[in-house]
């Protein structure tokens, strides 16, 4: 009898642990999408510094997460009121002239070769129509260190 108890405290034990730590989908993943959401929370970005064991090979990967915000391939003013909100991220290397749209919610920006030296990597979370939301650009400095680019990259580029 005394084993029987004891397998039967293990197993409300477990499923009491395993409740207590269970997040919902909408926990996760945020709101249903079919459902409208009066009164939408500010969008908000959040990013991570980029992982050294990459920039010393030269590559840029740093993690996001965004919230109140669906990261879809959605574009134009005629989806600037879909609820829930809808957007991407715009992506610029050192102050250059252009950037890219990233669309994809794969949640890294990944940019690979760059040289050694100072870089500055400016993330913004814009809307559907290509416009800053308030408050919501990410700007990581960092340095790349000296590395043999033909030994990771398999060629002298």
């Amino acid at each position: 009898m005394t084993f029987i108890k004891m397998l039967a405290a293990v197993a409300v034990g477990t499923v009491l642990a395993t409740s207590a730590f269970a997040q919902s989908a909408k926990d996760i993943r945020g709101a249903n999408p079919y459902i409208e959401i009066p009164n939408e929370p500010a969008p908000n970005l959040i990013v991570d510094p980029p992982l050294p064991e990459a920039l010393a090979k030269g590559i840029f990967w740093a993690q996001y997460r965004v919230q109140n915000v669906r990261i879809v391939q959605v574009f134009g003013a005629g989806a600037v009121n879909v609820s829930p909100r809808i957007g991407h991220l715009h992506v610029t290397v050192d102050d250059l002239p252009w950037w890219w749209a990233d669309a994809s919610d794969n949640n890294t920006v990944d940019i690979a070769g760059l040289p050694p030296g100072e870089h500055k990597v400016k993330i913004e979370l814009v809307d559907a129509n290509h416009n800053v939301f308030p408050g919501q650009v990410v700007t990581l400095t960092f340095t790349v260190p000296n590395y043999d680019r033909a030994k990771v990259y398999g060629h002298g580029h």
